[in-house]
């Protein structure tokens, strides 16, 4: 079942990321690397077109209160949401606490290791503090970044599957799992 989530005041940090609830300082930032022709396709939406439509994706985040940004040098560069999964898709894991994490970056910052520690530091928070049995992940199949992001976290291939981007279109994707190693096997014998 999905957990319920709140991390408005929460911050985490690692040796060069800083992840923290958004604000309205966040704005132009956002736009920036929003706006950008190919970061958000390989998540499922569309470049955005206007700071107005980022400010209403920004207010989005900040009343939902599950979604970090990712700041780097004073520079926010990203986002890393803890969304509520499908439950119907994974009845399996009805019994268990869960969410799905999600996650952009700034095409400027690619290939830089950084969404790999976001991940990390988000998993360890999830797993850590909130208590949650399982996590999950997934990416389109034709983004390899994402897909090394996934593996470098430690994430289990589970299934190969469908999503319908925000644009219309229906992408094939991977969709993996991860469980809390702090839990023992016992926990989970009903789902694996």
């Amino acid at each position: 079942m999905n957990a319920n989530i709140d991390i408005s005041n929460v911050v985490l940090s690692s040796e060069r990321l800083t992840l923290r609830a958004f604000n309205q300082n966040d704005l132009m930032d956002f736009y920036q690397y929003a706006s950008v022709d190919g970061v958000g396709q390989m998540a499922g939406w569309s470049p955005h077109k206007s700071l107005e439509e980022s400010l209403d994706i920004l207010n989005k985040f900040i009343e939902g209160k599950h979604t970090f940004a990712l700041s780097y040098q004073g520079k926010t560069i990203g986002s890393l949401g803890i969304e509520k999964y499908k439950e119907e898709k994974y009845s399996d894991f009805s019994s268990l606490q869960a969410r799905e994490i999600g996650y952009v970056l700034s095409k400027d910052y690619w290939g830089q290791g950084l969404m790999s520690e976001a991940v990390k530091i988000v998993t360890d928070y999830l797993f850590d503090i909130v208590d949650l049995d399982v996590i999950f992940v997934g990416h389109f199949v034709n983004n390899k970044r994402s897909e090394r992001v996934i593996e470098k976290a430690g994430f289990q291939f589970l299934k190969n599957d469908v999503y319908q981007t925000a644009f219309g279109s229906i992408e094939q994707t991977k969709e993996y799992v991860k469980y809390n190693p702090k839990h023992t096997y016992l926990d989970y014998q009903r789902v694996k």
